[in-house]
């Protein structure tokens, strides 16, 4: 899926530079949409990733209940980790598989908890392996723990769920006010800044003069179009979608990590818009 979506983005960047290489409106707006194809297959990478990380920790706390109700019967836990391999687990049926077949082997049911947890990667699981094992070398009972464990995983999860809904409302606040912002950015670029420059005294060849702007401040410049005053505009936009996306991600999901797909939607949309209102609103240049 990647490797597909960077050939697009590759074939649209040669046809772009090779068709519209003297017309740079153009040249950024099929940029804008090569580089939003090149990076799309590795924001739904980013998506699933994520929810296969929920469907895996879900199905260990399964698993951890079926566990703990197996050697509260009396039957060891090594055992109980063999007989539970051929059970449907989803996502993590195949771990499970991997961690009986370690233990058949001889290898000590700490050592393959660990590699267990290593192998999937989710730090919820990591801490129930860890205490886990802690709590076996202290000398407490493996029933209890794994007990334990199942509920500690199943209150973090609900806890997660809570958070996400009652932060739901900020979310689509923040989108709201990011696409507000994108525009008053475009109205400012394209309907007051190109009134203003026509007023006496601003205008030097229908262009801003920063000569006169600034005169009294000891600043010298040359004359700017409106066009070139408003180019910063975008970076502007860019800015401001990056940041956003990042806190979107923080406050809901609590990773950073999480909040760079809401970036990347905020900051192709801000750079299409933007770009696209330039090439479609703009009159071109004689």
């Amino acid at each position: 899926m990647h490797w597909i979506g960077i050939a697009a983005a590759a074939v649209i960047l040669v046809f772009d530079i090779i068709f519209f290489r003297s017309d740079e409106r153009m040249l950024f707006f099929l940029g804008g949409i090569a580089f939003s194809i090149a990076g799309l297959p590795f924001i739904i990478g980013l998506v699933m990733e994520g929810r296969t990380e929920q469907g895996v920790n879900e199905m260990f706390l399964e698993f951890a209940r079926n566990l703990a109700e197996s050697v509260g019967a009396g039957t060891p836990v090594s055992k109980s980790i063999v007989n539970m391999k051929n059970k449907n687990y989803g996502l993590l049926s195949s771990y499970v598989v991997k961690l009986s077949n370690q233990i058949e082997l001889g290898i000590p049911v700490n050592s393959a908890f660990r590699t267990f947890a290593d192998d999937i990667g989710s730090p919820v699981i990591q801490r129930a392996v860890s205490l886990m094992g802690e709590a076996e070398r202290a000398g407490g009972e493996i029933d209890y723990i794994l007990e334990s464990t199942a509920k500690s995983i199943a209150e973090v999860e609900k806890l997660k769920k809570e958070r996400k809904a009652a932060i739901y409302n900020l979310v689509v606040q923040g989108y709201i006010v990011f696409f507000i912002f994108l525009g008053i950015i475009l109205v400012m670029e394209y309907k007051i800044v190109p009134m203003t420059s026509s007023v006496g005294g601003l205008s030097t060849g229908g262009g801003f003069d920063i000569n006169k702007i600034s005169e009294g401040a000891g600043v010298a410049g040359e004359g700017l179009t409106p066009e070139q005053f408003t180019r910063p505009f975008l970076y502007l936009l860019l800015a401001q979608g990056l940041f956003a996306g990042l806190t979107i991600g923080k406050l809901t999901e609590g990773s950073i990590k999480k909040g760079i797909k809401h970036s990347f939607v905020l900051m192709i949309s801000s750079f299409l818009v933007s770009t696209g209102a330039r090439l479609f609103l703009v009159p071109a240049a004689a």
